[in-house]
């Protein structure tokens, strides 16, 4: 299956993951182009129900028609809040895609690709205040070179911040071409588009606050999943799929699990099957599928 707004990345694999039942209720909380969120209505009854969530304002376009299916227009971190507004306080499998989708990426003026030159902006959601212009332009050298390193994992995040800042302060930092200008001392040839796109992905990353909702959202989902409900979380970057690990084994973000009176380990979710990555075949039609993990838990 494929959509003008996105490919769907592992489709099958991580809507079998939700093991189906064909009156549950379902939530997809990245709905984009609607992919997963077709299949997993082809797999509902009359009675089955499914929410859907997305903060971009150009994925409303994409809202299906059965009224079985609600889009609501918000970021994911409120899953709680709105399921609770709609009436639903429990649910039998919780669907997340975190990457940006296609159409994020190939809309040259939204400034998330590095194919084209546009303004710094890279809001998934346009009506946040924050920018990658903002992020750019007013952070210190100190917090600019901490969003380099934690979430590019840039070695010279200190001298990319240092270069930055003394640039800015003879004129504004303004587009994505300006920022490799400027950059452009740290970019070899062989290695460009591999550091310009930490590089974006950091910038991204800070901008949508995208570890913050990742974290909230990955505390929230326990406790609207029925027992037995399946989470089926799909990243694309090490420190997603990290976290999502981790949480699944241990239920917190660092640490070890909790353990009650007598020793045992106390975890909201288990691992259901191992690490799932897409086939060489899907690759080959969806490049962007190459970086995609998927994991699957269960509640107990």
């Amino acid at each position: 299956m494929t959509s003008p707004y996105h490919n769907p990345v592992l489709l099958q694999e991580s809507v079998d993951g939700l093991n189906i039942k064909e009156n549950g209720v379902y939530v997809d909380v990245t709905f984009g182009g609607g992919g997963h969120s077709k299949e997993i209505l082809k797999r509902l009854g009359v009675d089955g129900r499914l929410f859907a969530f997305d903060q971009d304002e150009d994925a409303l376009a994409n809202a299906i028609d059965d009224e079985r299916f609600q889009l609501i227009s918000q970021n994911f971190q409120f899953l709680k809040q709105f399921l609770k507004f709609y009436g639903i306080r429990k649910v039998d499998g919780i669907l997340a895609d975190f990457g940006v989708s296609s159409h994020q990426f190939d809309e040259a003026e939204r400034g998330f690709s590095i194919r084209f030159n546009a303004d710094l902006d890279m809001r998934m959601n346009r009506s946040n205040e924050l920018s990658a212009y903002q992020v750019i332009n007013s952070y210190s050298q100190q917090d600019l070179a901490s969003v380099l390193f934690q979430y590019g994992e840039l070695r010279n995040a200190n001298a990319m911040a240092k270069t930055i800042v003394e640039t800015r302060l003879e004129t504004p930092i303004k587009t994505t071409d300006q920022l490799k200008e400027v950059l452009k001392r740290f970019l070899p040839k062989m290695k460009e588009n591999k550091i310009l796109a930490q590089i974006y992905q950091a910038i991204r990353i800070e901008v949508n606050q995208e570890i913050a909702v990742l974290k909230d959202f990955l505390l929230q989902a326990p406790e609207v999943l029925k027992e037995g409900g399946r989470l089926s979380l799909i990243s694309y970057h090490s420190l997603e799929d990290r976290l999502v690990k981790r949480f699944i084994r241990a239920g917190r973000f660092e640490g070890e699990a909790e353990k009650d009176f007598y020793g045992n380990i106390n975890v909201p979710l288990r691992k259901v099957g191992g690490l799932i990555t897409p086939s060489a075949e899907e690759i080959s039609r969806n490049n962007r599928a190459r970086s995609a993990k998927l994991r699957i838990a269960e509640r107990i």
